[in-house]
């Protein structure tokens, strides 16, 4: 399998997982990650009971401190949050930190499908490489993703994670200014 997104345009704890977001803590009994549906009152966001786009907790980035957002900090802001989306198994939340040209090439239900029938997904997004062309600024991660098939087998892909953000030129709009994931090129090597 082999996915490629290209674009030329511009919590909470979990248990067994790190938390790029906020710093690490131990789950208490009231966290929503420790629900089961024997619990009278479900958690904010919950909806069908799959764990698949529950819209909780909310993953949207939050922008940094404008020195902060142009650099590394501010792509890996969004990178962290992309990966942990997609462990979370909140497909919808990821898709929305692509970018136009991304989101043109897949719809939200076409991106959803790419992660049909996998569990216990792990990403692994480890420091990558910035880099600067006419008007705008690309971070670039090699990403890894492992999880199990709907069979139980185990899955793994590899490949790049690109970031990308218009620099700081006159009549760029604010989403514009914001990092987001312009290109995914995964390839299935287990």
């Amino acid at each position: 399998m082999t996915l490629a997104l290209a674009a030329c345009g511009e919590g909470g704890p979990v248990p067994g997982k790190s938390n790029p977001a906020t710093p690490a803590s131990t789950p208490t009994p009231t966290s929503p990650f420790l629900w089961s549906s024997d619990d009278p009152a479900p958690p904010p966001g919950y909806t069908d009971g799959s764990g698949i786009n529950e819209h909780y907790p909310d993953l949207t980035p939050v922008p940094l401190a404008m020195d902060l957002e142009h650099t590394e900090a501010g792509a890996r802001n969004v990178l962290l949050l992309f990966a942990r989306a997609i462990e979370l198994r909140e497909y919808d939340q990821a898709w929305d930190m692509l970018d136009d040209s991304a989101k043109q090439r897949w719809s939200k239900a076409a991106f959803n499908t790419l992660f049909d029938g996998l569990s216990d997904i792990t990403v692994s997004v480890p420091g990558g490489e910035m880099e600067g062309a006419a008007g705008s600024s690309y971070y670039t991660s090699e990403a890894e993703i492992t999880a199990t098939d709907a069979n139980g087998r185990p899955i793994r892909m590899e490949g790049a994670l690109v970031l990308r953000r218009v620099n700081d030129v006159p009549g760029a709009s604010e989403e514009q200014l914001r990092w987001h994931v312009a290109q995914i090129d995964l390839t299935q090597t287990h």
